[in-house]
């Protein structure tokens, strides 16, 4: 549904689809996502949007960040906190929306030929010329530009910076694999590949050449790189974490054992590698007890603060209610998933769960969210979501859960990794399904039985 600028904020607000809040309308003098439909040379058939934030330097910093698999470009807006902290510091987001379906739905790719070849073609292409667009119609800062990611937008994080480490100064991988981990298109859905299979082993060596073999001749600084990964992460190994600070301390010339470690929070073991200078060049960020399911509250302003950010640029005031973009994320005690852009399918209710969905449609597609929070006092081990799909809406596919059937009265069964939901824990679950016009969210949540609000 489109809400046209002239609509009151009141009504704005009161107007909901199938159970899903739609947004209050932003005052004209608001920053707001937008969708950028001719940004220049575009092989990986793309959606580009930015997210600008009203005060800014005159030549602002550049971030790209980028959701997982089956997630959006608004998606990741709205469920993490990177536009936040753009009206903080100043900086300009761009959020690139994958369109290659790869196992898990809509995913970055790092595993073509084409796409591990600087210029080669394909996903890394469409984001330089997603940047390039940035700086010269909004006059970012072709010298700071930033990467970030998850899941997929982590493992295409670590591809960029291998590919273009001219055009990055740093980069902050969530749940990502070092590149080159891919083989080809047959290895790379994470749920049967070699790569994320568990058993992946490079040398420091083999990895840092993987990088330098892209571009020979580069003798330039790298790009600096923050790592993150929680250490019960079974859809992209832990194990993986170790093997992306092989490639990039190697790549550094650094060595394998840290310079310095520390807990900056409670539960984030951090390991860095400084250079002779005392420059971190490759910081490790272990999350105990965390899944696939980063960044959560904090992880992106650390993020932020590792690109250097947060010394320079604006600090705006907190803006109205509807005004400035997402909200803050979960406590990292209920981490949440980073391509969920929740919004609420019911009125709070007094029930056992509670249920937040996120949709986003296009003409014949849409992509749901849907994160599920244990209300009650007790732990829920082992669970079944139940929910009615609009009329003429088919699951294609799906992820941290089965689904069947794949239409009408939907069950969704959890996976093994994200069984057990502790009291005022969350999981967050997603599907991508076709529609014939109704693009409305599900309705009639229960889970194991019992109702949702």
């Amino acid at each position: 549904m489109k809400i046209k600028r002239k609509l009151l904020l009141a009504l704005a607000a009161s107007l909901a689809v199938a159970g899903v809040t739609i947004p209050a309308v932003r005052p004209a003098f608001a920053a707001s996502l937008v969708e950028v439909a001719n940004f220049g040379s575009n092989p990986g058939g793309m959606r580009m949007h930015i997210y600008v934030p009203d005060s800014r330097p005159a030549s602002p910093a550049i971030v790209v960040a980028m959701h997982g698999c089956g997630g959006s470009g608004p998606g990741f807006y709205s469920g993490s906190e990177f536009a936040s902290l753009a009206n903080q510091y100043g900086f300009i987001v761009i959020y690139p929306s994958a369109m290659q379906e790869a196992g898990f739905g809509r995913c970055f790719d790092t595993w073509s030929d084409a796409a591990k070849r600087r210029d080669g073609g394909s996903d890394p292409v469409s984001i330089m010329s997603m940047i390039g667009y940035a700086t010269r119609q909004y006059g970012g800062d072709a010298n700071r530009v930033f990467v970030t990611g998850s899941s997929s937008g982590g493992m295409m994080t670590q591809h960029m910076l291998a590919l273009y480490p001219d055009r990055f100064k740093a980069g902050a991988s969530f749940m990502g694999v070092p590149f080159n981990c891919f083989a080809n298109a047959a290895d790379y859905p994470p749920g049967s590949s070699q790569c994320t299979g568990g058993g992946m082993n490079r040398t420091p060596q083999q990895w840092g050449d993987a990088v330098r073999q892209v571009n020979p001749g580069f003798t330039g600084q790298r790009p600096r790189v923050q790592l993150w990964h929680g250490t019960s992460d079974t859809l992209v190994p832990y194990s993986l974490l170790q093997e992306s600070v092989e490639q990039w301390t190697n790549v550094h010339g650094l060595g394998q054992t840290p310079t310095s470690s520390d807990t900056p929070q409670a539960n984030w073991n951090r390991r860095r590698f400084a250079d002779s200078s005392g420059t971190v060049r490759v910081e490790a960020l272990s999350i105990q007890g965390a899944g696939h399911s980063l960044p959560s509250s904090g992880m992106a302003a650390a993020a932020v603060a590792f690109f250097g950010l947060t010394t320079t640029g604006p600090s705006t005031p907190p803006s109205p209610s509807g005004s400035a973009g997402p909200s803050p994320s979960p406590s990292p005690s209920v981490p949440a998933s980073p391509s969920a852009s929740p919004s609420p399918s019911a009125p709070p209710g007094t029930g056992s769960c509670r249920v937040t969905v996120a949709i986003d449609a296009w003409n014949n597609g849409l992509v749901a969210n849907i994160a599920v929070t244990n209300t009650g006092s007790a732990a829920v081990n082992g669970w079944s979501l139940r929910f009615t799909l609009a009329s003429g809406q088919n699951i294609t596919s799906g992820w941290s859960a089965t689904f069947s059937p794949t239409s009408g009265q939907v069950t969704a069964t959890n996976v093994g990794y994200n069984a057990a939901i502790p009291p005022g824990g969350s999981t967050t679950i997603g599907f991508q399904a076709t529609h014939t016009g109704n693009s409305s969210a599900p309705t009639g949540f229960t889970l194991n039985g019992t109702a949702c609000s």
